[in-house]
């Protein structure tokens, strides 16, 4: 089985995993795109997991205007569209919130996060084909979760109980990614994530991995607004040194 056959069955394992859960309140509306938007989701898996990678980037969970709307990870839809030349149809969660509607590549909001990663990765690698060929962008986990007010859950304030019912199957997934690309390096794109890496690193022994951390582009994040791409690039730069991974810096 190929990378890319292999990451896209671990989504597809990932997906069906979610979609026997159940969640109670605060969470009022569930969105799992890998189900309505897997068509941007298998379209960038084929494209761009068809190696092996240096380095993998984790994320949390989707964004409202990102992955919501597109199935790629961070997925600001100009950096979706224009730089790594996707566009797919996407469909609908079953109940949607009326303030987060899912209007696919149509959606005119910016996903600031994704604006800003993928803008870094572009100014570092250049092309996406650049960036790629070394490593992989993917979130912890697949779902997005709103109040009845419209407002996003994070994992971190999920109930307890709710909580321990994803990461069991996220856990395996990303393991299961893990072990797909083959990566030395791994990177959380914020604390949440890099502790998610900890874990998954713990259960690969015979492999030795060059754990970091860069900064979460989230505008949510006053030092991301502040600091945002100086900090994350001088983090990146220490953790490609410290695993040996040639610095792509143009």
């Amino acid at each position: 089985m190929s990378p890319a056959d292999e990451v896209l069955a671990a989504a597809d394992e990932l997906s069906d995993a979610m979609e026997q859960l159940s969640f109670a309140p605060p969470v009022a509306f569930t969105y799992n795109p890998l189900v309505y938007a897997r068509a941007g989701h298998e379209t960038y898996i084929r494209r761009f997991a068809s190696t092996t990678k240096r380095a993998l980037f984790l994320g949390m969970n989707p964004g409202p205007f990102g992955m919501a709307q597109t199935g790629v990870p961070f997925g600001e839809i100009p950096a979706v569209t224009l730089w790594m030349g996707i566009t797919a149809p996407i469909g609908q969660p079953p109940a949607m919130h009326p303030k987060r509607p899912v209007q696919g590549f149509s959606c005119p909001r910016s996903e600031v996060s994704g604006r800003r990663l993928w803008g870094l990765f572009e100014e570092l690698y250049g092309s996406a084909e650049n960036f790629f060929s070394q490593a992989y962008v993917a979130n912890y986990c697949p779902l997005i979760w709103m109040s009845e007010s419209g407002a996003n859950i994070p994992p971190t304030q999920l109930p307890r109980a709710q909580a321990e019912q994803i990461d069991s199957a996220c856990q395996h997934h990303l393991v299961r990614l893990i072990r797909a690309l083959q990566p030395s390096c791994l990177i959380g794109v914020g604390a949440y994530a890099t502790e998610q890496l900890r874990k998954a690193a713990d259960v690969i022994p015979e492999k030795n991995f060059v754990l970091g951390t860069i900064l979460h582009p989230s505008p949510a994040s006053p030092l991301s607004n502040k600091c945002w791409p100086e900090k994350p690039k001088q983090q990146l730069y220490d953790i490609y040194s410290a695993a040996g991974i040639p610095w792509p810096g143009r």
